[in-house]
């Protein structure tokens, strides 16, 4: 049975011939990576016993391995971030196998279209990531200080018979809660498009769970931005003037980058 090829990334063809790649270790350590040359596109490949890295057995290391999935994982993702660093890349997915040459050199000649468009998106440009968090306690006190919302009810409580005061207070805690949540969200809207003046794109990507940060603090935005390289400058000193103003009332901004553009290009 033939070897499989692991699909770490595709470049433009005149980039790979103009850089030499360096040599780097395979998935399975042993192989090296190598390039074949498609017309336009260069693919970035190694090769794997098939007896080993079927797809049964890599469905099972993936669901059952967790100290594999972490060593391959981290693996592929320092080898395409290496990648990116010389070439203008369109990253491909953890694990993306192809069965032949052929097979792979049929996938690029159907899709060589939508590849050109891409690397012409991605050339020149940085994918960058900002995570924001907030302490939720420490701005629900100025929430609840200053919404006008919270200050409303309120006043309209104080109006009521005592006896009606008291079960109308309790509900105090709840639309304090509810404002927090619309003011964070708002918040972090307005941090979001103002980015996206100074990027290409923008993109909003799901909230992390504190067990996945390992952070006390409730991450309370995710996003991703397409930027032209001489715009990153701009971008980063935004976030650290926003870190500053607003670090006071429990934000926290986290900035990353650049990144290979895994949420600006897609082959399959």
């Amino acid at each position: 049975m033939s070897n499989l090829l692991y699909l770490y990334g595709l470049v433009p063809s005149h980039e790979a011939t103009t850089t030499p790649l360096p040599s780097i270790k395979g998935f399975d350590h042993d192989s090296v990576i190598y390039s074949i040359s498609l017309n336009d596109v260069t693919a970035y490949v190694c090769e794997l016993d098939s007896d080993y890295y079927s797809e049964e057995t890599i469905s099972d290391k993936i669901n059952n391995d967790m100290e594999w999935l972490q060593e391959k994982a981290f693996h592929h993702h320092e080898t395409v971030q290496q990648l990116a660093k010389q070439y203008t890349i369109v990253p491909l997915k953890f694990c993306t196998l192809y069965k032949s040459e052929d097979s792979l050199k049929h996938t690029i000649e159907s899709n060589k279209e939508k590849l050109k468009e891409t690397f012409k998106l991605l050339e020149g440009n940085e994918e960058w990531n900002l995570k924001i968090y907030c302490n939720d306690e420490q701005l629900k006190k100025k929430v609840s200080e200053s919404n006008a919302s919270i200050e409303a009810k309120r006043q309209e409580i104080s109006q009521l018979p005592p006896g009606r005061q008291f079960f109308e207070k309790k509900k105090i805690d709840e639309l304090i809660n509810q404002e927090l949540e619309n003011e964070k969200n708002l918040f972090c809207e307005e941090i979001h498009e103002k980015l996206k003046k100074i990027s290409l794109f923008g993109s909003i990507k799901k909230n992390w769970s504190k067990d996945v940060t390992g952070r006390k603090e409730k991450m309370a935005w995710n996003s991703v931005f397409l930027l032209p390289t001489p715009n990153v400058e701009e971008f980063i000193e935004e976030i650290k003037l926003d870190e500053e103003t607003y670090g006071i009332d429990g934000w926290d901004f986290e900035v990353s980058g650049p990144w290979p553009a895994y949420h600006f290009s897609s082959f399959t």
